[in-house]
């Protein structure tokens, strides 16, 4: 197979999450290889994917609106057409966060009604 890449890939091996349609679902999977225009990507087992999903590595903290390439087994390539995000993916601290304060709240709420604050 050619190799038509426009830059060099570093290999790496991060966890990553494809959204496959508009519905929210989402397969997790592995970055195997990634540049600024596209990466290799590898799935637990074959999956049948659209021709275009969007890719959220936590680890770079971004996500990417992709196209599929090629496929291999579980295996794709895929071409970057914007990155779409420039932050965290996961919002799980923010949600920690506010969990914690509305837990403080409530607890304050019980004492006023228990007599005890």
């Amino acid at each position: 197979m050619q190799d038509r890449r426009q830059s060099v890939r570093d290999k790496v091996f991060y966890g990553a999450v494809a959204e496959i349609n508009e519905r929210g679902s989402t397969m997790d999977c592995v970055v195997r290889n990634i540049s600024e225009g596209g990466a290799c990507v590898e799935f637990g087992d074959a999956v049948h994917l659209p021709e275009e999903l969007n890719l959220s590595v936590a680890r770079k903290g971004r996500s990417f609106l992709a196209r599929l390439i090629w496929r291999q087994a579980n295996k794709v390539g895929l071409a970057f057409r914007i990155m779409t995000s420039d932050t965290p993916v996961s919002d799980l601290d923010e949600r920690v966060r506010r969990s914690e304060i509305k837990k403080r709240q409530l607890q304050r709420r019980i004492n006023e009604l228990l007599g005890q604050g």
